[in-house]
């Protein structure tokens, strides 16, 4: 009897040893084997070349993709000969030989009716499908038909499709960006440069000698991710733009920080693979850069790459314990209440008591 007595205390011993040491396995993590990694696979491989604080690299040329957004301005649009008036145009119209109160000098814009409005003597008179020369024709007969010598120069100041060219343009899902008027170009995949020169080429075929500039106004196609383990309350993941400069530091920084339910241990996961044919996995040392300014772990973040946080274990533990125990802790709550709600309608149902039975 007492055999037995020691044996099941030494078993109970060692089931207690082993749920101390899986505690301190899980509350200290590992910093060696990462998730999804075989343990006799390639092992994590870094170059000592990695771009980090203090020693970053620019990043090559910018390609545009979807949903950027480009900032095109108009340096010469000039249309082809001969150009017909079209509205929104602005035109210069200028006289002599009129009354100084009813002169004809300044700017006008042709109407969605396309007509433009020359004050009361003269009235609307149609312009939309002229050529600037056939308009100045048609206002110097109406003029001569009120004045005796009267002149008139016409001249066009700006088209108005230049406006549905200059300004920002978002770039399609399809890879291209809309001229209004002019059509569409695709401009995916392509530089700064590249794009420019291609937008002039497109706009050549309506317009002398086109000069545009064109610049990225919003850096949206590139990106890399900051994923926090949620400690068994689901990951959350914040999607960031990347300006060519961050470092892990900055990316933390960007989230507000390390949550509660976080540990400090974290890695870069970089898309593709390592020299050894294994994944790109970058451990930062989290104490290390914030405590001690040691820059070693501190990587500068590349587009596409996925900074992972993990949770903190123990925090996990008590999440998944919660989940375990929670079904019961409402079922035998439920079973509780029913159990007092019994007793008190008996109590209550038997002879001679009352309300001083509390």
């Amino acid at each position: 009897m007492l055999e037995q007595t020691n044996t099941s205390s030494q078993i109970s011993h060692r089931i207690w040893c082993g749920w101390l040491l899986l505690l301190l396995v899980a509350s200290s993590g590992c910093r060696v084997i990462y998730p999804g990694r075989l343990p006799d696979g390639p092992q994590p491989c870094i170059p000592a070349n990695v771009p980090r604080e203090q020693a970053k690299v620019t990043l090559p040329d910018y390609l545009i993709e979807p949903p950027d957004i480009l900032r095109i301005e108009a340096i010469s649009l000039v249309p082809k000969a001969p150009y017909q008036l079209r509205v929104f145009d602005v035109l210069s119209i200028s006289t002599t030989g009129l009354t100084q109160s009813e002169a004809i000098d300044g700017e006008y814009t042709i109407q969605p009716d396309g007509s433009i409005k020359l004050g009361h003597e003269i009235g609307a008179i149609q312009a939309g499908g002229l050529t600037s020369e056939q308009l100045q024709e048609q206002i110097l007969a109406k003029l001569k038909e009120i004045y005796t010598d009267p002149t008139v120069w016409v001249t066009l100041v700006q088209i108005g499709a230049q406006q549905q060219v200059a300004g920002e343009h978002l770039v399609a899902p399809d890879g291209k960006v809309n001229l209004g008027h002019y059509g569409r170009v695709r401009v995916v995949g392509l530089s700064i440069e590249e794009a420019q020169a291609t937008v002039q080429a497109h706009l050549s075929q309506y317009l002398e000698d086109p000069q545009i500039s064109l610049d990225v106004l919003g850096y949206n196609s590139k990106v890399y991710y900051v994923i926090t383990q949620g400690a068994g309350l689901g990951d959350q993941v914040a999607i960031l733009p990347a300006r060519g400069n961050e470092t892990v530091l900055d990316a933390i920084g960007q989230i507000q920080g390390l949550q509660s339910n976080s540990s400090t241990r974290m890695w870069i996961a970089r898309p593709g693979y390592n020299e050894q044919g294994g994944d790109q996995i970058l451990p930062v040392d989290w104490l290390a850069v914030t405590q001690r300014g040691d820059i070693e772990t501190n990587y500068q973040i590349m587009p596409g790459d996925r900074v992972y946080v993990s949770e903190d274990k123990l925090v996990a533990m008590d999440t998944a314990f919660g989940k375990l125990f929670s079904p019961f802790e409402r079922i035998f709550g439920v079973t509780l209440l029913g159990t007092q709600t019994a007793q008190r309608i008996v109590f209550f149902n038997q002879p001679n008591q009352g309300f001083g039975g509390f």
